[in-house]
């Protein structure tokens, strides 16, 4: 099965799209945030929480990972795991904090175009940092409207081209024989708006057996035509060729030499390798002074080899899928939405009505992680005998509507409702007299609704109530093994549901001064925990109730003309309402109690950033202070990771060269030196459940534009 020759052909329209366009006078339609569907507001006139993270010029990070970009966003967490084989941790408001792999609980988008399967996981590798403009992050009920998720929306949006055309040239040599590179060249030619931005990343890894290349290029194109019509296309590619995995550590490791990799982990080069290809087309046209159409188009393919550190004796078992994970998957979808705006009695009124649909295909093969050396021995982390073979689709069909009322002096409504169904189908093609055909098929549908309601205490306040349903259904990942160990996949498995509600503030002042508040509560009904974590291999179960509750804050103050102050904080208290029963290590029947009450694990019940700021002239610096809660690290609550708080600080300078200008800086990562442990795997089977953050590390780079 291969999807290569679409995205060729998708490719080939793409560049005949840039040859061929006509200048044309038009003004350039402002970008607008498709966060919330609704343009007739502003952010702050709405009942919701929402950031905007500017990933403009004077950046002293690497651009790498997405996390680098999120550490100022209240009641998000977003982990560097200092392991290239394994995603960004990222949570909203505790939801997706017991991922082990990839992002799920969370919605998210690039330049409009989900990178979240519809199966409900996601994948943040190919979000290009150098290539983008800002981050969008909404959190709370109102990202319901997007589907299958409860904690929120994370949207990352490329840079515009523009006028003059230039280049854009950035190397940052980093510690752990790390360097990042970028080539930007944004321009308009021929009319036609165009940004292109090729990243390159690699690095030897802060711990033994960790090394790793990323390779990416993103190339956004944008044209308008006469009428209002605007049409964009963005293609995508990421590679990462091969990926070390170190794996966790035990404490007893940690506290030993935090940089080493588990031994498994050396003698069965556990790694990975990814590529990914992706294209998208948006059109958006005005019909008449009131309504617009928007169509939006996609098309991808995704590879993964993941080699695993499970035991040879684990494999004995017929009904074992191996240690090798081979994933060819082929994916797209279509999202068609109409708006009308006018007025509805005395105020201002937006309604949207759309449908989405989308089609994840996967190719699943399992091999053994050894073979014969023919010696007699066993050759570890190579591939062996075919373990698993099976097709698997996830369609998933949904219709969304939203209005948005200004009904009365200083009051405004939003309210809307998504339908969605998700449908998931497996062909098992590895049928063996000991091996039954484990073929199946689910279905899950659910309607979402979500209203709220906005007061404008005063021109520069606004005081806002909302609430709503969102759900999950099971990932593929957490499908593939039944909970009692007997074949077949866990289709017996149902999806989260959460009622959520918010209560929020939010005030600025013309100066730039900002502050919002929000409290908030989730209740989800059956949800999803493991039952099982045994020979490598994690199974599932729903486990009834649980509860996220919390405030967040966050504040932007300038102070003068040339300081600035950012802080945000988050408290989350996230447990599980019911006691349930669970298995540890390879038991029959679940006996171990998990008690009502417990913390859910992977999230820190405090966490929090405050960043500094100055700039005089040609000189920029910044301090940040960085602060997370301890964190329990399995569902028992028996272990966890303790808290830390870490400083950085950061140096710039810009100097001016004709038509071009040269920037320098400087960045120190962890001043202090502090020792913590920036990741944890939730309930790892073997107790290795840390991941250890770096010490003090210096970074350099400049970068030089060319206009």
């Amino acid at each position: 099965m291969t999807f290569r020759p679409r995205i060729r052909a998708a490719a080939a329209a793409l560049a005949a799209f840039s040859a061929t366009a006509i200048a044309q006078d038009t003004p350039t339609l402002p970008q607008v945030g498709v966060t919330a569907r609704v343009e007739s507001a502003t952010a702050f006139d709405l009942p919701a929480s929402l950031d905007v993270v500017d990933l403009g010029e004077g950046s002293a990070r690497p651009q790498v990972n997405t996390s680098e970009a999120l550490g100022g966003v209240p009641g998000l967490l977003a982990r560097d795991r200092q392991n290239h084989a394994q995603d960004t941790q990222l949570s909203i408001r505790g939801f997706g904090a017991r991922a082990t792999f990839g992002v799920r609980g969370v919605r998210l988008y690039a330049d409009g175009i989900p990178a979240t399967m519809p199966d409900g996981q996601g994948q943040l590798s190919h979000f290009a940092l150098a290539a983008g403009d800002r981050i969008e992050v909404m959190r709370g009920p109102f990202s319901a409207l997007y589907g299958n998720s409860s904690g929120g929306v994370v949207q990352l949006w490329s840079a515009d081209g523009g006028d003059p055309t230039r280049v854009d040239l950035r190397a940052t040599p980093a510690p752990y024989d790390s360097l990042s590179a970028r080539a930007r060249v944004p321009g308009r030619p021929a009319g036609t708006g165009s940004h292109l931005a090729a990243p390159v990343f690699d690095t030897g890894g802060y711990r033994e057996h960790s090394a790793a290349r990323r390779e990416s290029a993103n190339l956004k194109l944008h044209r308008d035509f006469a009428g209002g019509g605007r049409l964009e296309l963005v293609g995508n590619h990421f590679r990462a060729p091969d990926a070390q995995d170190p794996l966790g550590l035990t404490w007893a490791q940690v506290r030993e030499d935090p940089r080493q990799a588990t031994a498994v982990a050396l003698q069965s080069d556990t790694r990975k390798s990814a590529a990914q290809d992706q294209l998208g087309a948006s059109w958006r046209q005005p019909l008449g002074d009131s309504a617009q159409l928007r169509l939006t188009g996609y098309g991808g393919s995704r590879s993964v080899v993941q080699y695993l550190s499970v035991p040879v004796a684990a494999q004995a078992s017929p009904l074992s899928a191996g240690g090798v994970v081979d994933l060819d998957n082929g994916y797209g979808g279509a999202d068609a939405r109409a708006s009308w705006q006018g007025r509805v009695g005395d105020g201002d009124f937006e309604f949207t009505i759309g449908a989405s649909a989308d089609r994840q295909r996967q190719w699943r093969r399992g091999y053994e992680n050894f073979r014969d050396d023919g010696t007699g021995g066993v050759a570890l982390g190579v591939r062996g005998a075919l373990r698993r073979d099976q097709r698997d689709v996830v369609d998933n069909f949904d219709q969304y509507a939203q209005a948005w009322w200004e009904f009365a002096p200083r009051w405004s409504l939003q309210a809307g409702a998504r339908h969605s169904v998700v449908r998931f189908r497996s062909d098992d093609r590895y049928v063996t007299a000991t091996n039954p055909d484990d073929s199946g098929r689910v279905e899950y549908s659910q309607t979402t609704p979500v209203a709220g309601l906005v007061f404008a205490a005063a021109d520069d306040l606004r005081l806002y109530a909302s609430a709503g349903r969102g759900f999950e259904t099971p990932t593929f990942n957490e499908l593939a093994y039944r909970a009692d160990g007997g074949a077949g996949l866990a289709f017996d498995l149902a999806p989260a549901v959460s009622g959520n509600v918010e209560l929020g503030a939010k005030w600025r002042n013309d100066a730039g001064a900002a502050i919002e508040a929000a409290l908030f509560r989730a209740d989800t009904e059956d949800e999803l925990a493991v039952a099982r974590n045994s020979g490598g291999r994690s199974s599932y179960r729903n486990v009834g109730r649980a509860r996220r509750q919390g405030a967040e804050l966050s504040a932007d103050v300038p102070m003068g003309q040339a300081w600035s102050l950012r802080v945000a904080a988050t408290w989350l208290d996230a447990y599980f309402r019911d006691g349930f029963p669970l298995c540890t290590g390879a038991c029959p029947v679940p006996a171990v109690a998990v008690a009502a009450g417990t913390p859910i694990p992977g999230v820190p019940r405090h966490f929090g950033q405050l960043r500094l700021q100055w700039r005089g002239g040609p000189w920029e610096a910044a301090l940040e202070a960085w602060a997370n809660g301890a964190v329990n690290v399995d569902d028992r609550g028996t272990a966890s990771a303790p808290g830390y708080g870490l400083v950085h600080a950061e140096l710039a300078r810009l100097w001016h060269a004709g038509e071009g200008r040269l920037r320098g800086f400087a960045r120190i990562d962890n001043v202090f030196d502090r020792q913590h442990i920036g990741s944890v795997i939730v309930n790892e089977g073997n107790g290795r459940y840390y991941e250890p953050g770096p010490g003090r590390a210096v970074l350099l780079g400049l970068e030089w534009q060319l206009r």
